[in-house]
């Protein structure tokens, strides 16, 4: 097909942190040396930030460096933290409140503040569109362009008006078209899906351990200002998940925010080994414990949404390049687990690899070679140093549980700094952790009451999700036999669990006969089927762009 194209200097996927932030650097760097550098950043949500779902307690060491007068600028830095409380939650009425001298040094706050990073990622929109940078939110980027000799050249947004049988609308059909760039960085966020054929293709994660994902579930409550503590971060491991192994590890967490608003949720780790394990479920139950139920009672629930978290730090981090193009933020994975934040990780990756594109521009390079500059100055950076010192973190939870990984984890980052002379390592992807249903516990989670936990559905619809109907299923099964004929009876198809919106389910027909039903139109872009699948047979592409949740202040 011939299509239209328009060519750039440097093509970004993606307007989260990473995305955003390489793009106002390159415009920073143009303007240092005099110089112009034309950038594009398309985004697959309906406006930036669309798509931003993170806890957020936000440590601003990136941001004072990309734009050292923020505060001058109104960035919505509105919410210092104050204080952190720490908790083991042992059953679903009791906790212990840890001291701070228990507490690794990474999960202290002080300097940092509670945010919403989509609304973070709208003001540095503005930014960057202030330094004359063109942003085009409601475009997804379908696949890269590649030449002939395997050098990225660009993206190809996707075709718009194509109905589910792939045909064009009469009408309303609009082919995609070519970006075409000497550089493209990708900055999809966790689990990208050009990030991952990157990946694939070009053999990036040939020497590292394989990925591990966790599922953050958040809501935003609106709560009666008498319970409200503006600043407060309260974290906690335990029940309802393990303290002791990784039968389902994670943790939880709840911040106050300003407006007498807190947000609340709950981080799955996604090698858990019970396939009846509902992380939706869990979180639902999670809110009645009397140290969380405390703040919500009396309130409204007024948002609601999911994502996977890359949280393999060091150990897990691909080569970030190849030619023509690079990974940034979390499409490389570059969050700082034992932080709990990938934001300002993000956010760095992306400031490096503007320069190392500006300094080849600047050079006369047209583009297509290997941005080596970018791994170097990344290995030479205060990034590389903190995901070195918390490279054991993740790798001793897996091993060890929240109860024992943690003392390991207090031991090796309060006393050592994270310098042990040695690397633990999980080579066992998550999806392979699980066991056989025949072999694992079912669950029997709490109905809803409608007060404090919910259902999925309306939960959904808090989220603003919302997809062309008529449109290609963006959910792609390699073998459509096998949910029913190998992941039901071996597993009980955890799809229609561990999916957080309702997008799969098993249903009985007339004759008695199993079919896998796939509700596209609840995504919320959260990857998980993509991860957890057992038979790795659920690929995730991007839908049309607009498609997926629109979260107001997530």
């Amino acid at each position: 097909m011939e299509r239209e194209y328009m060519e750039f200097d440097v093509v970004i996927v993606g307007a989260g942190p990473a995305g955003l932030s390489a793009a106002c650097r390159l415009k920073q760097k143009a303007a240092e040396a005099g110089n112009e550098i034309s950038v594009c950043v398309v985004e697959k949500g309906s406006e930036v930030g669309a798509h931003i779902l993170s806890g957020a307690v936000f440590e601003p060491r990136a941001l004072n460096e990309l734009f050292p007068n923020w505060k001058e600028l109104e960035a919505p830095l509105n919410t210092p933290v104050k204080r952190d409380d720490i908790y083991l939650f042992k059953n679903a009425e009791a906790a212990t409140k840890m001291p701070n001298a228990l507490v690794p040094k990474t999960m202290h706050n002080e300097g940092n503040y509670i945010i919403s990073l989509g609304n973070l990622c709208r003001w540095l929109a503005q930014q960057a569109e202030n330094l004359g940078v063109e942003i085009y939110p409601g475009f997804a980027a379908q696949e890269a362009l590649i030449d002939e000799q395997g050098v990225v050249r660009g993206i190809v947004t996707g075709d718009l008006g194509v109905n589910r049988e792939g045909q064009p609308k009469e009408g309303m059909y609009t082919p995609g078209m070519e970006l075409r760039a000497k550089y493209t960085l990708f900055a999809e966020g966790c689990r990208g899906h050009i990030g991952k054929q990157l990946i694939a293709r070009y053999n990036l994660n040939a020497n590292v351990d394989p990925q591990h994902y966790a599922i953050g579930i958040k809501e935003l409550w609106d709560i009666d200002p008498s319970k409200h503590d503006q600043g407060l971060v309260v974290h906690g491991a335990g029940w309802p998940l393990s303290l002791t192994d990784n039968e389902n590890g994670g943790g939880s967490f709840l911040y106050h925010l300003e407006n007498n608003q807190v947000v609340v949720g709950l981080i799955v780790d996604l090698a858990y080994s019970n396939p009846y394990i509902s992380p939706f479920d869990e979180f639902q139950r999670f809110k009645h414990h009397p140290v969380i139920k405390q703040y919500l009672e009396g309130g409204k629930r007024v948002s609601y949404g999911a994502r996977a978290i890359a949280k393999g730090g060091l150990n897990c981090l691909p080569k970030m390049v190849f030619n023509g193009g690079a990974l940034i933020g979390c499409d490389a994975g570059t969050l700082n687990f034992a932080k709990i934040k990938g934001s300002h990780t993000a956010m760095k990756s992306g400031m490096l690899a503007a320069e190392a594109v500006a300094d080849a521009l600047f050079a006369g390079r047209e583009g297509g070679d290997e941005l080596t500059a970018y791994e170097e100055s990344f290995k030479n950076s205060w990034l590389y140093q903190e995901l070195y010192a918390s490279r054991n973190f993740g790798p001793a939870l897996h091993k060890w549980g929240a109860l024992f990984g943690g003392a390991f984890n207090f031991v090796d980052q309060n006393l050592f700094g994270g310098k042990l002379p040695f690397t633990l390592h999980d080579t066992k992807p998550d999806h392979a952790h699980l066991k056989k249903a025949s072999e694992s516990k079912k669950i029997d989670y709490p109905k809803p009451d409608g007060v404090l936990s919910f259902d999925k559905l309306s939960s959904v619809f808090l989220s603003n999700t919302n997809h062309e109907e008529d449109q290609p299923v963006h959910l792609k099964l390699k073998d459509p036999s096998i949910p029913i004929e190998q992941n039901l009876p071996l597993y009980d198809e955890p799809a229609q669990r561990y999916c957080p919106a309702g997008v799969y389910e098993v249903v009985t027909q007339d004759d008695g006969s199993k079919r896998f039903q796939i509700n596209a139109q609840n995504c919320v872009h959260c990857k998980t089927c993509d991860i957890k699948d057992p038979a790795q047979n659920i690929t995730w592409v991007a839908p049309e762009g607009t498609g997926g949740p629109n979260y107001p202040n997530m």
